[in-house]
C-alpha cells in the first residue's frame, strides 16, 4: 500500500500555491517566482491546444513581466484545491479588465470571466518544477 504524504509536504505545496496565487494578484512577480525550480516549465492550455511553453525561470519572468501590462486589474480565486502524488491541483475562477486592444477582438476596458485549473507539480525538495494552466 501507497504511504500517505505527510502533512508538512501538503501544508507547504499548499503555501506555496497560495503565495503563488497571491503574487500574480499583485502583479508581484518576484513573489510568483519564488518557489519556482530555475528549470520551470510553464504551458498554457486554451480549449484543449496548448497555446503557450516556456522553459526556465527567465523566459518565464520575461513573459510575466510582458504580461503586466496586459490587464488593468486581474484576480485568481482559488475554488478547489487537490493534492496528488507529485502535485497539487487548483480550481479557479480568473476575473481580468484588459488595458488594451488583442488581435482577438478583446478590447481595452472589456472584462474576462474564466474558470480554469492550475496544476503545480513539485519536484523531491518542495520546488514548483512545471505550472500548468488550463481553460
Amino acid at each position: 500500500m501507497e504511504k500517505l504524504m505527510s502533512a508538512s509536504v501538503l501544508n507547504d505545496w499548499t503555501n506555496k500555491v497560495f503565495t503563488y496565487v497571491e503574487a500574480y494578484n499583485s502583479m508581484d512577480v518576484k513573489n510568483m517566482v519564488a518557489d519556482f525550480s530555475d528549470d520551470i516549465i510553464f504551458q498554457n492550455v486554451m480549449n484543449g491546444e496548448k497555446t503557450m511553453e516556456l522553459r526556465g525561470i527567465e523566459e518565464f519572468k520575461r513573459q510575466a513581466i510582458d504580461a503586466l501590462s496586459y490587464f488593468s486589474e486581474r484576480q485568481q480565486s482559488i475554488e478547489s484545491i487537490c493534492h496528488k502524488q507529485n502535485s497539487t491541483e487548483i480550481t479557479i475562477n480568473y476575473k481580468a479588465v484588459a488595458a488594451m486592444d488583442f488581435p482577438n477582438g478583446l478590447k481595452k476596458g472589456d472584462e474576462i470571466n474564466l474558470q480554469g485549473q492550475s496544476i503545480f507539480e513539485f519536484s523531491a525538495d518542495g520546488k514548483i518544477v512545471r505550472l500548468t494552466d488550463i481553460a
